[in-house]
C-alpha cells in the first residue's frame, strides 16, 4: 500500500476540471482525451488564482473513461500543477474495492486528496456506507465525501456524515443535496469536517453560513472572478459579493441540471476555453436549452468584463 502522505486540509477553491476531447477515429466514440490541453488548462486555472483542480469528477466524465484514460488524466494533472495547488482525484466506484483501488492509484502518482461518493449504482445503507469510506481511507490520503443524493439516491446526511467524520482520513464533506440549512446542520453534528460548498449556484449562501472551501464547476469558465467571489464571501463583504454573485447565479444554476457537463463546457467554448464535446452518453444540447444557456453565459460574461474592466 502507498506511504501516507502528511494531511491536508482539502479547503479553497478547487475547480472540478472539465475533459478536452481530440478526434481519433481509434478512440471510444472517436474521442481522445487531449491531455496536452487538459494539462494547459490545469495551469491557466491555478494561474487564475483558483487554489486546485478536481480530475475525473462527474464534471470531467470519468465515467465515460477507459481505466487507462482515468489514470492518464489524474497523472496529467498532478505533471501540471502538483505541487503549484491541489490535485484531488475522484475515485468513485460502483463498490469500496474500486474506489479504494482508484485511491491507491491516485496516492502512487502524487495527489494531494481524493473526492469520493458513496457507492455508485447501488443505494448503499449506513454501515455499507460506512465501510466503503473506510475502504478508501485505508490508501493513506485525506479523503472528501461527496453528497449528491439526486445522483446517488444516497443521502449523506449529518448523522451519517458524523459518523464519517469519525474514519481517520476523511476531512471534508462535497455537499450537493441543494439544501443550505445543511452546512450549519453538519457543522453540529460533525464538528471535525469541513463543509465545502458543491453547487455553484448556493456558493454565497454556503460561504456565509460557514462552508470553508467550493468545489467548483463553472470556474472552468470564470476561474478569477470566481477566486473573487470566494475571497468576499469569506471575508464577509456580503454587498460586494452579491453584486458580483447576482449577474453570475444564472449560469451558475445549470451546475445543478442535467446538462452541467454539456454547459459548462459550452461556456468554455465561448470565452476561448477548451471546452468541445461529450463522449456518449452525453450529447450536445438541444436548440431551445442551447438558446437559455446563451442568454444566460451572455448575461455573466458581460458581469465579469465590466468588473475586469472597472479595475
Amino acid at each position: 500500500m502507498p506511504s501516507p502522505k502528511a494531511p491536508t486540509t482539502l479547503t479553497g477553491l478547487i475547480v472540478a476540471t472539465t475533459l478536452p476531447y481530440a478526434e481519433d477515429p481509434a478512440a471510444p466514440a472517436g474521442l481522445r482525451p487531449d491531455l496536452d490541453r487538459y494539462a494547459e488548462h490545469c495551469r491557466w486555472l491555478v494561474g487564475n488564482g483558483v487554489h486546485g483542480v478536481g480530475p475525473n469528477g462527474s464534471l470531467g466524465e470519468y465515467s465515460s473513461l477507459t481505466d487507462a484514460e482515468r489514470r492518464a488524466v489524474a497523472r496529467t494533472a498532478v505533471e501540471a500543477v502538483g505541487g503549484d495547488a491541489l490535485v484531488v482525484v475522484g475515485v468513485h466506484g460502483p463498490g469500496a474495492h474500486q474506489a479504494r483501488a482508484w485511491a491507491e492509484s491516485a496516492a502512487e502518482d502524487g495527489a494531494d486528496g481524493v473526492l469520493c461518493l458513496p457507492p455508485t449504482l447501488y443505494r448503499a445503507n449506513t454501515a455499507e456506507i460506512v465501510h466503503h469510506y473506510t475502504e478508501v481511507a485505508k490508501a493513506g490520503l485525506p479523503v472528501m465525501v461527496y453528497n449528491n443524493p439526486l445522483d446517488t439516491k444516497v443521502d449523506l446526511t449529518p448523522e451519517i456524515l458524523r459518523e464519517l467524520a469519525a474514519i481517520d482520513g476523511v476531512v471534508a464533506v462535497k455537499e450537493f443535496s441543494g439544501d443550505v440549512r445543511r452546512i450549519l446542520h453538519i457543522r453540529e453534528q460533525a464538528p471535525g469536517l469541513e463543509p465545502v460548498a458543491g453547487a455553484d449556484d448556493l456558493v454565497l449562501e454556503a460561504l456565509l453560513m460557514g462552508a470553508t472551501g467550493w468545489f467548483a464547476g463553472f470556474p472552468n469558465v470564470f476561474p478569477a472572478a470566481s477566486v473573487r467571489l470566494y475571497e468576499l464571501a469569506l471575508a464577509g463583504r456580503l454587498a460586494e459579493a452579491r453584486a458580483l454573485y447576482e449577474p453570475l447565479v444564472a449560469a451558475f444554476r445549470w451546475d445543478s441540471r442535467t446538462e452541467f457537463v454539456q454547459a459548462i463546457k459550452h461556456g468554455m467554448d465561448l470565452v476561448g476555453r477548451p471546452g468541445g464535446p461529450c463522449r456518449p452518453p452525453r450529447g450536445p444540447l438541444p436548440p431551445d436549452r442551447l438558446a437559455q444557456l446563451d442568454a444566460d453565459m451572455k448575461q455573466a460574461v458581460q458581469a465579469v468584463q465590466a468588473i475586469e474592466d472597472g479595475r
